[in-house]
């Protein structure tokens, strides 16, 4: 798999391991500009035909969100949380990606939990 440094650079055949996995993958640049949307992602977050590629997703946030972005950007952590939405259960993983080591923006993959999951420990 290849990441792109901007949308310019962007060829989606390079993502399509990711097109119809069973959750929402969303990559974004370090300027908040998407760079890609699997079919998921595109389901949940393209409103009326229009795609959010080529769109900047901060506005889609709230400040505290938007706080938090620009920490996992400047500070190279990953965010993680569950939400509720529409009756389901959600994982929300939020990480940088980077290139030759240097954060280049960040990625969310967002999955359904099941109502009952188990729950292994391996030590």
């Amino acid at each position: 798999m290849r990441i792109f440094a901007s949308k310019k650079d962007m060829d989606t055949k390079e993502f399509d391991w990711a097109e119809d996995i069973e959750g929402a993958v969303t990559v974004c640049d370090t300027e908040g500009i998407v760079i890609y949307m699997n079919k998921r992602s595109r389901e949940t977050f393209n409103k009326a035909g229009k795609t959010m590629v080529g769109k900047s997703m901060i506005p889609c946030h709230n400040e505290r969100s938007q706080a938090i972005i620009r920490d996992m950007l400047e500070n190279n952590h990953p965010h993680c949380y569950t939400i509720s939405k529409k009756g389901q259960r959600k994982l929300i993983f939020q990480t940088p990606w980077r290139q030759d080591g240097e954060v280049k923006g960040l990625v969310e993959f967002s999955f359904v939990i099941p109502d009952e999951m188990p729950h292994y420990d391996r030590g």
